[in-house]
């Protein structure tokens, strides 16, 4: 069971990168465009307003990124300190506990973003399908690395 479960691995990540990325990035464009019920109930951030503007900017052009598995390392670096910096600076001084003080969704989209930046894409990733040159010169170890875990994936599957 456990060699099923470890198979599955690479897609599974892929999966949860890609959900991650996509409501991470909604938060993003409802900030920006008032769209998806727009940003706090409704309307939008105004364009250069700190932190707010700057963090939807953040939002939208780094979780398309997770999405798409471009990038994906640095991007969710950058998404988890954004969220690190809005539940220290925006939410913590209200209470000491996510559940008191408002930053559930920062608390666990920075821990979610974080284990990205050290897991890597995942399966499905589109840096994977432009990195297949680069992984055949070994340059690019980041792809490499996803290409062996998926040839491992394949090879324990098979068997």
């Amino acid at each position: 069971m456990s060699d099923r479960l470890s198979a599955a691995q690479p897609y599974v990540l892929g999966l949860f990168r890609i959900v991650v990325g996509l409501l991470f990035a909604c938060h993003g464009a409802a900030s920006l465009f008032g769209v998806l019920g727009g940003a706090h109930g409704g309307g939008t951030v105004p364009v250069g307003s700190w932190p707010g503007w700057y963090a939807a900017l953040i939002q939208l052009v780094a979780g398309g990124m997770v999405l798409l598995g471009v990038g994906t390392r640095g991007a969710a670096f950058l998404a988890s300190g954004s969220m690190a910096y809005a539940y220290f600076v925006v939410h913590q001084e209200k209470a000491l506990w996510p559940i008191q003080n408002g930053g559930e969704s920062s608390a666990i989209y920075c821990w979610a973003l974080f284990l990205l930046v050290f897991t890597g894409p995942g399966a499905f990733a589109l840096q994977n399908v432009f990195g297949s040159r680069a992984t055949a010169a070994g340059t690019d170890g980041e792809v490499r690395g996803s290409a062996e875990e998926t040839e491992r994936t394949r090879a324990t599957v098979a068997a």
